[in-house]
């Protein structure tokens, strides 16, 4: 039985889930074969379970993986090559379809830890760029090679690499093309963790389990805030809205007052799934 109070979306043929710890999620894509790449099928099915996670209020934090040696190696070009010929449909071209890239431009709710176990590139490496916190196995590499293949890295990986890394380390990453490495990624502030690929999982559970003890309301609240200040241009505007959209939400909740009382009490609080 999983430890969810709403009907967990179809069960995905790209993508396994399961739960290690409480209120935490594991989404491992499974085409290890394909270097987990994503047909438009797989988008769809990410897609709905990002919406469902979002919206279920007894998971906290989420931790995407990939099955092998690959976290992922973007879109399925092959699938793409094929919506591009003349009897294809333009509107079911894979840079055009609705699911198209549905965790690089995600903004979500609730926190996403890419736990890169082998190489992301493309629009995997688009994936981690997004999450809120990256931990890579040691020999995880990463690349945005699109335009090697006559594309573009246009799932939002650009401008939030801009922010992130700034602009010239950011157009050397995207304009060659070329691999960077865990610890490369991690001195550029991608990364949050390097570590052996036996442990990537077990170190991005650990962390999801620190963040998953604290107020689900509060979580929701602060990832907002810290999104609101990558996202925009005004740091004063973030901080208005935060406090005006979703600390006045927090503050109509049980768990504010959970909180507060248990630090007075001496005692753990005893959250209630997050309604926000």
């Amino acid at each position: 039985m999983t430890p969810t109070e709403t009907p967990p979306p179809p069960t995905p043929a790209f993508l396994k889930l399961s739960y290690p710890a409480p209120r935490v999620l594991l989404v491992r894509m499974d085409r290890p074969k394909e270097l987990n790449s994503m047909s438009t099928t797989a988008q769809w099915e990410m897609d709905s379970v990002w919406k469902w996670f979002d919206h279920e209020p007894l998971l906290s934090v989420a931790i995407i993986t990939g099955s092998g040696r690959a976290f992922s190696a973007g879109a399925d070009l092959k699938e793409w090559n094929n919506s591009m010929s003349d009897r294809a449909d333009p509107r079911n071209r894979m840079g055009n379809a609705p699911p198209f890239k549905p965790l690089s431009r995600r903004l979500g709710k609730k926190p996403i830890i890419a736990a890169v176990n082998g190489l992301a590139m493309g629009a995997g490496c688009e994936f981690v760029i997004n999450c809120d916190l990256v931990v890579a196995a040691e020999d995880a590499y990463f690349a945005l090679p699109e335009v090697k293949r006559g594309v573009a890295a246009v799932g939002g990986a650009l401008p939030r690499l801009i922010r992130t890394i700034g602009l010239q380390r950011a157009s050397e990453f995207a304009l060659t093309g070329r691999n960077a490495t865990a610890q490369e990624m991690f001195q550029w502030g991608v990364v949050n963790k390097v570590v052996p690929k036996e442990y990537v999982v077990e170190e991005a559970v650990r962390l999801a389990e620190i963040i998953a003890k604290n107020s689900p309301d509060a979580i929701i609240c602060t990832r907002a805030g810290l999104r609101q200040g990558w996202e925009t241009a005004s740091v004063e505007r973030a901080a208005d809205w935060t406090l005006e959209k979703e600390f006045a939400e927090l503050q109509k909740g049980d768990n504010i007052l959970e909180g507060l009382k248990a630090f007075s009490e001496k005692r753990l609080p005893r959250w209630k799934a997050s309604r926000l």
